[in-house]
């Protein structure tokens, strides 16, 4: 499946934290496929929403590195994609984390980015996490089985 035939199948798409760490940090297929899901989002292809812890967990690697200047220019970017939503956990989205981290085995990261896309109406969560499945009403989309356009 490609990218656009994602997009094509949903309004809207949640985002794991790995989609915008391989877009920044890496090369290769999996960075590629990142940079054209958010390319689509900025298009107004499709919308998109992300958890705000997802936003801690891309700025951690420029604060761990004492890059200040780095960590506030990214800051500041992904803060202004176009057409990404940051959604604050909020008290429903932390009992359904809850109880994705305690009975359905999720680290609680990962509870939280499928807590969120569950609460915002996305119906696919674009990750790379292979311990994230697909759940009724919630497609998981793994970045390395995207293919080229």
């Amino acid at each position: 499946m490609s990218v656009a035939e994602v997009v094509a199948r949903h309004r809207r798409i949640a985002l794991d934290s790995n989609v915008l760490i391989y877009l920044l940090d890496s090369t290769g297929t999996e960075a590629d496929r990142a940079a054209e899901v958010v390319d689509a989002i900025e298009a107004g292809t499709v919308s998109a929403t992300m958890s705000t812890i997802g936003l801690t967990e891309v700025l951690t690697g420029p604060a761990r590195d004492g890059d200040g200047a780095r960590f506030e220019l990214l800051a500041t970017e992904l803060r202004t994609i176009r057409n990404l939503r940051l959604v604050d956990v909020r008290p429903e989205i932390a009992v359904d984390a809850a109880w994705l981290h305690g009975a359905g085995g999720l680290g609680l990261e990962d509870a939280v980015h499928v807590a969120t896309a569950r609460a915002s109406g996305a119906t696919a969560l674009v990750t790379n996490d292979r311990r994230i499945r697909s759940a009724p009403g919630l497609e998981v989309v793994y970045l390395s089985d995207l293919v080229a356009p």
